[in-house]
């Protein structure tokens, strides 16, 4: 495979939205060769207007072993139960915290891995291309 043969990894999981009642939030993950180095995530919640987050692929995986993140988006296995880890979202207007299966995540991002490995990113990514479209952005 080349930078040329585009490829793109779509699942769906689903997320709880950790509260005193906890919400199933359906999430479609989505990797694309094109920016190797990210993983979309779209929150679609029931009734709500759908959400995309944008996520460092390494953030994820990382946070599947250990506490990861300092920005944004922060992610750590949830010590109460191995089976699971916690994804927080911190904005200007709030925060919000899932709890996900983390064999689902770990699924996905082997399966991004089959295409891209580790490591292997700036193989894939053109900046001279993402150069050029920032200058003709203005």
């Amino acid at each position: 495979m080349t930078r040329e043969d585009h490829h793109e990894i779509t699942t769906k999981v689903q997320f709880d939205l950790v509260s005193d009642h906890p919400v199933p939030v359906d999430v479609e993950l989505r990797y694309d060769t094109r920016d190797p180095f990210a993983v979309y995530a779209l929150f679609e919640p029931e009734g709500a207007r759908a959400v995309q987050w944008i996520l460092s692929r390494d953030l994820l995986a990382d946070g599947l072993i250990v506490r990861s993140g300092d920005g944004d988006v922060r992610m750590w296995p949830d010590p109460e139960d191995a089976e699971m880890v916690m994804i927080e979202f911190v904005t200007p207007k709030g925060q919000a915290r899932f709890e996900a299966f983390a064999q689902d995540i770990a699924d996905f991002l082997d399966t991004t891995y089959e295409v891209v490995l580790p490591g292997a990113e700036d193989n894939w990514f053109d900046f001279d291309h993402e150069i050029q479209r920032m200058i003709a952005a203005g």
